[in-house]
């Protein structure tokens, strides 16, 4: 059992005591970072002087050939070390002698660990804010073919009022924007540098934290060392983010789902996005939109599991917080899987543009726009709103639409009603007179389109 901290006992530690307590299992995910920021440590060591040259370059060349050879194969991580750490320190020194010892001076696991963390945090971030970027790409292209699609919008899951595809999907661009920038906001907030904070309270090396934040990529040094070692919030945040994520494609898979029922036919999924059933030839089932749907709790579990993890810990390392990985990789992995998968689906997926229209037809979604026009005719709302829903009932008795009604029908509940009724309450006029920002109207939809596209433009310049 390779351990680092073996000096102060006279026993090796029970090897069930030692599986339990190792963390190799999961944080061997953190190689390259381990890696990265112990060239970074070393280099700078050798600027402060605390290295000469010739140490400094047999290290750096020792953690290169390592990464090297577990990326080629050629170097397992086995179960034997007790964390991500402990093995690239004892292979470095199998590699490189004594010099491989001198890699760890004024460093501490908890401030290397801590390091680790938030530079894959970092990149994780990164990755999942490019997979937010092709999932809006593909709603912002089914916006543009779609901004006359009429459809019934609802509310309660009853129809409402008429909309668009584009307009609906719209909805779904704000959320996905919302969280490309949380993304990008946690990331900001959580680029600080930890390393040489030390075990909590800093070292009596000259080290220089800048010139490690700078080689890194990080904004500059975390500002209290005691805090860097304890900090996990931008774990918490990121799966806070991610949960938001969730949130958002388990809300839309439910609507893909209903739409793709019998009942709806609003979407046809595309066969390589699709299952059948062992039993029911028939079938054709969402399997990736229920499934995105069950990860949803997946990843909120996770964001529970931390926070319940660190709500009553003391200042400042605990072994507790080494519970932050698995839930944390997990969590980055789910998401981005189901990004991937849910956008597939959504780019693949057929409109049944026809069956769509007809639906919002037959749902009444005009009552409103027909209550409307009796106000502009001079009946006030209450009793226009009145008139409608009578209107409403006789045509769900005789089984058809308000635009079916004959002008004598329609003059039964009021003489108001002229000819030009028609008109008002097709879907065309009850969605093109809503012209208001963030309406389904034509002109509204376009100049949110003409956004989506400056946000779009705007990412791909700073990136």
């Amino acid at each position: 059992m390779a351990q680092l901290w073996g000096g102060r006992f006279t026993k090796e530690t029970e090897k069930k005591v030692f599986d339990f307590n190792a963390s190799i299992s999961f944080d061997k995910a953190l190689i390259d970072e381990d890696i990265e920021g112990s060239i970074a440590h070393v280099v700078m060591l050798e600027k402060q002087g605390v290295l000469n040259l010739s140490e400094k370059d047999s290290i750096v060349k020792g953690l290169t050939e390592i990464r090297s050879e577990v990326e080629t194969g050629k170097t397992r991580i086995t179960d034997e070390y007790e964390d991500i750490h402990s093995f690239v320190e004892a292979k470095l020194i199998e590699k490189i002698g004594d010099d491989g010892k001198k890699m760890h001076t004024g460093r501490s696991r908890n401030d290397q660990v801590a390091l680790d963390m938030r530079m894959y945090v970092r990149k994780a971030l990164d990755a999942t804010a490019d997979s937010i970027v092709r999932l809006l790409e593909t709603i912002n292209r089914i916006m543009e073919d779609n901004i006359e699609t009429f459809m019934p919008g609802f509310t309660h899951l009853q129809k409402a009022q008429p909309t668009t595809l584009a307009h609906h999907f719209g909805a779904y661009f704000e959320m996905f924007k919302r969280d490309h920038q949380r993304l990008k906001d946690t990331y900001r907030r959580m680029n600080y540098n930890p390393l040489g904070a030390g075990a909590f309270a800093g070292t009596t090396y000259p080290l220089d934290r800048n010139y490690t934040s700078s080689m890194l990529g990080f904004e500059g040094p975390t500002a209290n060392s005691m805090d860097s070692v304890s900090d996990r919030d931008y774990c918490i945040e990121s799966l806070s983010d991610l949960s938001l994520i969730m949130m958002h494609m388990s809300r839309f898979s439910e609507e893909i789902i209903i739409w793709n029922t019998n009942e709806y036919r609003f979407v046809e999924i595309d066969d390589g996005y699709s299952t059948g059933s062992s039993i029911m030839p028939q079938k054709k089932n969402p399997d990736i939109a229920e499934l995105v749907r069950g990860k949803t709790g997946r990843v909120y579990g996770s964001l529970i599991s931390l926070l319940t993890t660190m709500k009553g810990l003391p200042l400042a390392y605990n072994k507790d917080m080494q519970e932050d990985k698995e839930v944390t990789f997990d969590a980055f992995k789910t998401v981005n899987d189901c990004l991937d998968l849910f956008n597939g689906m959504l780019d693949t997926i057929r409109f049944n543009k026809e069956i769509m229209e007809k639906s919002a037809v037959r749902g009444f979604t005009n009552a409103t726009d027909a209550a409307d026009y009796l106000v502009c005719k001079g009946v006030p709302f209450r009793d226009a709103h009145g008139i409608i829903g009578r209107i409403v009932i006789y045509c769900i008795d005789k089984g058809i639409s308000i635009d079916e009604m004959t002008i004598e029908e329609l003059k039964g509940f009021s003489e108001c009603f002229d000819d030009d009724i028609y008109d008002a309450i097709s879907l065309k006029t009850c969605v093109e007179k809503r012209v208001t920002v963030g309406a389904p109207g034509k002109c509204a939809i376009m100049e949110e389109l003409k956004k989506n596209k400056e946000f779009l433009e705007k990412i791909k310049e700073e990136t």
